[in-house]
């Protein structure tokens, strides 16, 4: 299963929230998806096993932050269990002290609408409160590999 959804490019993001305690949570995600345009809103998946997911349950905002082709450092530090995560990147608070990443393609700050698990992981649908972008070639992600988008036909 995980080889043939690997045939499928993704972009790759960092989704972050704070938790009650006030710390930055964020993580490496690929599984992030437009599902309505009006209302404006997002959806994207956790693993169960995660140790964010409490965080994240808990939440009730979060930022999606879509990853320019310059930040595959930015995304493998949010990969991995390295606890100062918030020390590679350019990050500054958004809306309700959302941290956000300078420098990303696009940032959907939302506020989370509803969660529900599926299988092995709790989906998360956030309405957008505001987003941005700039004119950066994104990220991909496909067949267990970071990619550069390359050249638009």
């Amino acid at each position: 299963m995980r080889t043939a959804l690997g045939a499928f490019a993704t972009g790759v993001t960092v989704v972050t929230c704070r938790g009650a305690d006030g710390a930055a949570c964020g993580l490496t995600v690929n599984s992030f998806n437009a599902l309505s345009l009006e209302p404006p809103l997002v959806l994207w998946s956790l693993r169960l096993a995660s140790p964010s997911l409490t965080v994240f349950d808990a939440a009730t905002h979060f930022a999606i932050n879509v990853l320019a082709e310059g930040q595959v450092d930015v995304s493998r530090r949010f990969a991995s269990p390295v606890s100062q995560k918030f020390d590679e990147g350019q990050w500054h608070e958004g809306l309700h002290r959302l941290p956000v990443l300078g420098g990303s393609a696009a940032v959907f700050e939302c506020e989370r609408l509803s969660q529900q698990t599926a299988g092995d992981h709790r989906l998360y649908i956030g309405r957008v409160l505001k987003m941005q972008q700039q004119p950066l070639p994104p990220l991909v992600y496909h067949g267990g590999r970071y990619h550069l988008l390359g050249e638009v036909l």
